[in-house]
């Protein structure tokens, strides 16, 4: 389902199942996976791509070098950025550095994500954070910037030392260091 307000160029990029909402706009050479959600006024760059059933809400921008893996979930109004030291007057498109975003991470409403790092699986970052650094696998990283304040497993529960979680059944020492 593609909006009729949506500007989508290469609809063959777009995988089965997959919407995109009002005013959003997917550049030619982007690649969507199958039962993806795309919000209100998403900008996908031509250089992008995003797994199978990832949720991107409203008003979010993946520039040239993001890549989000499977079942990953983008916030509201989450800014990536694509240069670390942007200038107007210097062109800086060759210098774009890629951030990856690993299966199953949680990036909450209005955080900002800084180019060139990685954030691990399942990691979950919380609403209005800054992270400017990658984080591994199954973190709770919250705050500006962004630190690993705990663990969270698949579900998103907090894991605690010594505990399971009685959804998913991992273990905090299979995700502690």
């Amino acid at each position: 389902m593609i909006h009729s307000s949506a500007i989508v160029p290469e609809p063959e990029n777009i995988g089965e199942g997959t919407k995109i909402w009002h005013f959003s706009h997917i550049r030619a050479g982007a690649k969507i996976g199958k039962a993806c959600t795309i919000g209100q006024n998403v900008y996908v760059a031509a250089n992008v791509s995003v797994g199978d059933r990832s949720k991107i809400q409203n008003n979010v921008s993946l520039f040239d070098g993001v890549r989000l893996m499977e079942d990953v979930f983008i916030g509201p109004s989450v800014v990536f950025t694509n240069v670390k030291r942007p200038r107007a007057h210097i062109e800086q498109k060759a210098s774009f550095l890629p951030t990856h975003i690993g299966k199953g991470v949680t990036i909450g409403a209005n955080a900002t994500v800084i180019c060139g790092i990685q954030i691990g699986e399942f990691a979950f970052i919380g609403a209005g954070s800054l992270v400017t650094q990658s984080l591994p696998p199954y973190v709770m990283a919250l705050g500006s910037p962004a630190k690993i304040v705990g663990y969270v497993c698949k579900c998103a529960y907090d894991l605690h030392p010594g505990e399971r979680c009685q959804q998913c059944a991992l273990n905090y020492e299979d995700v502690a260091p």
